[in-house]
């Protein structure tokens, strides 16, 4: 059996997700059987910090660190437990000695099986604004857009006032919603990437208006399973 070592805490609530989704989907196809998780949680209110502060090097040591850890408790092979710290993630992908799955790779493939061409991304402003999800989705053929500034400041706010305090208003679900429609007129967004593991806990449904809401913590934990399973 394998060990997946799970970097969490980033955020706490869909950390919790990632649980129990694994848990289920490894039952499902294992006749009840448990999968061996670690989960390292991690200091979130740090990893912000410097990520404000622009201190990517700071993010990305600790990271490792903290991967390391998972590898000498036994875990063989690794993943984050959100999108944000992806940031860093061709980094921790040379460096560490656990193999490490992608988030964004997982949401690449996902949007790629659909067949769409022009996605949305949302999530925190380090998120939309870094080049991490653009560079796998170009390669891909793929179109991403994301929210002018002003919507980004927003959907950021929110994230980091509500969605990480375990806060899920009916206002802000309202409020991305039309962030979303304003996107689908002006850049005919075929779909939109969910690119905040709490944003799936916030809008709940699989479509809105017709269009996929892709959670990329289902995806994640979907390709997180295959490699538990072979």
């Amino acid at each position: 059996m394998k060990t997946l070592g799970l970097i969490g805490g980033i955020g706490p609530e869909s950390t919790i997700e990632y649980y129990r989704l694994l848990i289920e989907g490894y039952r499902k196809e294992r006749d009840g059987e448990y999968p061996s998780i670690i989960i390292n949680s991690v200091d979130l209110k740090k990893l912000l910090a410097w990520m404000a502060e622009s201190r990517l090097d700071k993010v990305a040591d600790c990271l490792l660190s903290e991967i390391e850890k998972l590898g000498r408790a036994g875990a063989d092979f690794a993943a984050l437990a959100s999108n944000t710290p992806h940031i860093v993630f061709d980094q921790l992908r040379q460096r560490s000695s656990l193999p490490l799955v992608s988030i964004v790779d997982s949401a690449c493939e996902a949007v790629q099986n659909l067949g769409l061409k022009t996605i949305a991304l949302l999530g925190t402003r380090y998120t939309m604004q870094a080049s991490f999800y653009p560079e796998v989705f170009v390669r891909a053929g793929v179109r991403l857009v994301t929210p002018d500034a002003e919507d980004q400041t927003y959907i950021h706010t929110k994230y980091l006032g509500e969605l990480l305090n375990n806060e899920f208003l009916p206002e802000t679900r309202s409020g991305i919603r039309r962030i979303i429609d304003k996107l689908r007129q002006e850049e005919r967004i075929e779909g939109v990437i969910l690119g905040g593991t709490e944003l799936p806990l916030l809008l709940t449904d699989e479509r809105y208006n017709g269009i996929p809401l892709l959670d990329t913590t289902r995806i994640h934990v979907r390709v997180v399973l295959r490699h538990l399973l072979t």
